[in-house]
């Protein structure tokens, strides 16, 4: 595939420089570990060494002093290859970003240099049971246990990728707020804590799933779990708290969501890449006639609606990421929601075009297609669904009244 021009000539060879690394594990590599119920340690570690873990966060703390930019390009390229590391998307783009952004100085020393080389990891859950899309409905609640200043979570979480793999997860939860003379207002504000993954009252219950993929989901269940004032990042004093000025908690949850929404679109570029190129592969080779089958309209003509549509989702997620790492929050919003949109659709559309140009060997094990049918759904629906994206283009973007 080509490089996009857009890019610098330094993205330009961390490109091809991560293109290499999955070359040399490749979607062989991924269905071994996923056939043994391992994880991809091997190539994390490897790419923890090569410095492509943690290229977004600052030099100062380990990182490459990169952004979601370089991010995003070191997921793409690992799933082109047929390898990709889901949780690139969750412990250096999600975690990451907020403590680099919103963390205290102890918070930042504690976390990152152990993000950035890979030695450490961190969930991310905000996911629930009854709340589904609807962030205002989040019961997991914190309360300030006002003898000893700690903070008291009780709630639960589904779909949390990689918990058992993490060091902690970054839970979002929601506090009452405080007004400046430190009277309760009655009003709950967002707010996210580092859980320690060993912390009293923090379980986890694997969620079984038709998904070929390293990372496990787990519903998680808060139960009265104790943390230390420092847990709340930012602080035990945080503006999450206060009742007027910004709202930092949700400053915090939206610098969070915007690089995992770009990253997904990383990650379901780079699954359409691979499943593209497999296809191309096969319909340049296969003869069944006089020709390849790939000379015929009705199989070359599929592809290359694929391969446009890949493109033009690429150029979206890389303009949402130019305005998430130049520090443009709002129009990062709307291009990062595009670009997952965009990337989820021609994911599923991709694998399937692959698929059935492979017809019957699309479906076995040794073209390692099939499984990629349940995994470009992922795309489509999480972190937020495609219809939810929708919702926000036609309020945000064209200014039409809300159904809910």
């Amino acid at each position: 595939m080509s490089t996009p021009v857009i890019e610098t000539e330094e993205q330009q060879a961390l490109r091809a420089a991560v293109a290499a690394l999955g070359k040399r594990y490749g979607r062989e590599y991924f269905t071994r570990v996923v056939a043994e119920g391992k994880h991809t340690d091997d190539l994390w570690a490897e790419a923890a060494k090569l410095g492509y873990l943690g290229v977004n966060l600052p030099e100062e703390y380990g990182g490459g002093g990169g952004g979601i930019t370089e991010l995003a390009i070191v997921l793409e390229e690992l799933g082109a290859a047929g390898c990709p590391l889901l949780m690139l998307v969750v412990s250096p783009a999600i975690c990451g970003t907020v403590i680099a952004r919103f963390g205290t100085e102890e918070q930042k020393r504690q976390w990152l240099p152990g993000l950035a080389d890979g030695s450490r990891k961190m969930a991310f859950g905000i996911t629930e049971p009854d709340a589904g899309s609807n962030s205002h409905r989040i019961t997991t609640t914190a309360r300030r246990d006002p003898e000893t200043g700690d903070w008291i979570l009780n709630g639960r979480k589904v779909f949390i990728s990689g918990v058992d793999i993490a060091d902690a997860t970054l839970i979002v939860g929601r506090t009452e707020a405080v007004s400046d003379k430190g009277a309760r207002t009655g009003r709950l504000k967002p707010c996210l804590f580092i859980v320690p993954r060993d912390a009293p009252g923090f379980s986890r219950t694997p969620i079984t799933m038709e998904l070929a993929a390293p990372e496990k989901q787990f519903e998680l269940v808060l139960d009265d779990v104790r943390l230390p004032a420092d847990a709340l990042v930012g602080g035990g004093t945080s503006h999450a708290l206060d009742s007027g000025g910004e709202d930092t908690g949700l400053l915090q949850l939206f610098a969070g969501l915007n690089p995992e929404r770009i990253m997904t679109a990383a990650f379901a570029l780079g699954m359409a890449r691979y499943a593209l190129g497999r296809a191309v592969e096969y319909a340049r080779d296969r003869q069944v006639w006089k020709v390849p089958v790939g000379a015929h309209q009705a199989i070359a003509h599929p592809l290359a609606q694929c391969h446009i549509d890949i493109e033009l989702a690429r150029l979206m997620m890389h303009k949402a990421a130019h305005l998430y790492d130049s520090g443009d929050d709002m129009g990062a919003g709307e291009a990062a929601n595009m670009a997952k949109y965009a990337a989820g659709e021609a994911a599923v559309k991709t694998v399937d075009q692959a698929v059935h140009t492979l017809g019957g060997n699309g479906l076995t094990a040794e073209y390692g297609l099939a499984s990629m049918i349940t995994a470009a759904r992922v795309a489509r629906i999480a972190p937020v669904s495609r219809e939810m994206i929708l919702n926000f283009v036609s309020h945000q973007s064209l200014g039409l009244p809300k159904s809910y």
